[in-house]
């Protein structure tokens, strides 16, 4: 079976590496994905989910696909740029990068710490490319087995472990926050007797809230706002020394990579946590594990690598839920999952198995893509950081804006991602995250609908359903999920 899927693999890479056009879209997604990255104010979501406007289902799949990944690939690196030079993390992959790139590069080795990055994140995104080649198929064996009950409580989960680490300060607004996700995915033609819900007699309401102005709306309009409001200013750092690292250097600090590659592929795996999160997971983690940790904050090239592989390891990771169960990884996995839907193509245990070898092809193509661009045009990108913010904010508005309405080509979609983004950016305000929101959206309809047929198929008795042992874990799963976060029991195990 194994050296089936390799020639499988194989005859995928070939087809993709003899086409001319895939380095078309290769070379300028990732290009555009680092500028994204490089670029105060916007994120790798924003760059997944506005290129899924124009390129969703505009070109061939084949081509799309290889558009998304390649700058989903290349912003979470390009966050690195800012972070070092400018000490404002360019996305909030990046935040923990910041720690200590910024006063690596006050101290004239910025053009190090850009090489070391640049090698770390090709590096990270291949362990996480090879985990995903490696696990997607033990678990898509495992995810034929899963029946309604457990696909509903996977979906539950997924809300509920992104509502707990995504929340800023109260860990109940991130599950609010995913509950009003999972209201919007309610909202429409019911999937089981087709009946409307909750439309109020619009028809445009029947086929439910459309995906990629929600997106739009949630992650582009928010961040445009906030963009204008407060304009990020710093003083860029002369990106002086070499950029290409010593291979010795590389060497020394292969342990920090490694071990940073593995926790941003878990953290990855994890349904909807995303790469800021793996990046503080690993930096924390270094810190305690380096022999260096008492430098971390102050210029250690340990702090540095340990974030910088982890958010990039992370999408491996991120795209095995995405891809097996149709459970999204991150958010800009979230705005991925909206491009293979608007393709007619539903991830889960049901998925083609070729999609599953093209996406592990085009991330080693990035990875590839990625070295030569970090290595040999980075003064490129450190000029983009010079361009200020009121100048591409309005540019950003008016693309997401023209992806939103060329997705569906009425204007209705445009009130919608309005609407969306003006009650995100409250949300914000209030401090309540906005990917479980958009989670729950995505994860509502599976949700629903496999409740309800659990319940029809068991006449309405929930301990039958949950008498299956998939079912009594990811019950277990959820409910310590929500009574870990009790203050009297979390108070208690701080004690023991």
């Amino acid at each position: 079976m194994f050296v089936e899927q390799l020639t499988a693999f194989a005859a995928v890479f070939t087809a993709l590496v003899a086409d001319p056009t895939t380095y078309l879209y290769l070379v300028s997604s990732v290009f555009l994905g680092i500028t994204f990255g490089a670029l105060p104010g916007l994120t790798a979501t924003l760059a997944v989910t506005i290129l899924t406007g124009f390129f969703g289902n505009k070109i061939p799949f084949d081509y799309a696909l290889i558009a998304l990944i390649g700058a989903y690939v290349g912003a979470i690196y390009g966050g690195s740029y800012p972070s070092i030079l400018l000490n404002i993390p360019g996305t909030a992959a990046s935040a923990a990068t910041a720690m200590d790139g910024y006063p690596l590069a006050r101290a004239g080795r910025g053009g190090e710490a850009l090489g070391l990055t640049t090698t770390a994140s090709v590096i990270g995104t291949l362990i996480g490319t090879v985990a995903l080649l490696a696990f997607s198929w033990v678990l898509l064996l495992i995810a034929k087995n899963i029946a309604s009950p457990e696909k509903a409580l996977l979906a539950l989960f997924g809300i509920l472990l992104s509502g707990t680490l995504m929340s800023e300060d109260l860990v109940i607004k991130g599950w609010l926050s995913g509950l009003i996700g999972l209201g919007m995915a309610m909202v429409g033609l019911d999937p089981l007797l087709s009946e409307p819900r909750y439309t109020f007699g619009w028809s445009y309401l029947l086929s439910g809230f459309q995906v990629v102005p929600v997106l739009m709306g949630a992650f582009a309009v928010p961040q445009i706002i906030e963009g204008m409001r407060h304009v990020a200013r710093g003083t860029v750092q002369p990106l002086t020394g070499r950029i290409a690292p010593n291979v010795a250097t590389v060497r020394r600090h292969l342990p920090t990579i490694g071990r940073s590659g593995l926790i941003g592929t878990g953290v990855g795996a994890l349904p909807g946590v995303g790469e800021d999160v793996a990046g503080w997971v690993s930096y924390g983690v270094g810190k305690n594990l380096s022999r260096e940790g008492q430098r971390f904050g102050k210029g250690s090239f340990d702090g540095l690598l340990s974030s910088e592989t982890a958010n990039n390891a992370c999408i491996g990771g991120a795209l095995i839920p995405l891809l097996v169960l149709g459970i999204p990884g991150s958010p800009p996995a979230a705005a991925l999952l909206g491009a293979l839907k608007l393709n007619n193509v539903i991830p889960g245990p049901t998925i083609d198995p070729v999609i599953i070898l093209q996406v592990v092809a085009i991330l080693i193509l990035s990875s590839v893509t990625l070295l030569i661009m970090g290595l040999y045009t980075a003064r490129v990108f450190v000029r983009i950081l010079t361009i200020p913010q009121t100048l591409f904010l309005p540019v950003v508005m008016v693309l997401t804006t023209l992806g939103s309405f060329s997705v569906g080509g009425g204007i209705n979609d445009l009130y919608l991602m309005l609407a969306v983004g003006v009650v995100a950016y409250f949300l914000g305000v209030l401090k309540f995250p906005i990917a479980p929101l958009v989670i729950g959206v995505i994860l509502g309809g599976l949700f629903d609908e496999s409740l309800r047929r659990a319940l029809l198929i068991t006449g309405g008795d929930l301990s039958e359903a949950l008498a299956r042992p998939g079912a009594a874990l990811l019950m277990t799963l959820n409910v310590a999920l929500v009574l870990s976060q009790v203050p009297a029991i979390k108070r208690r195990f701080r004690r023991g």
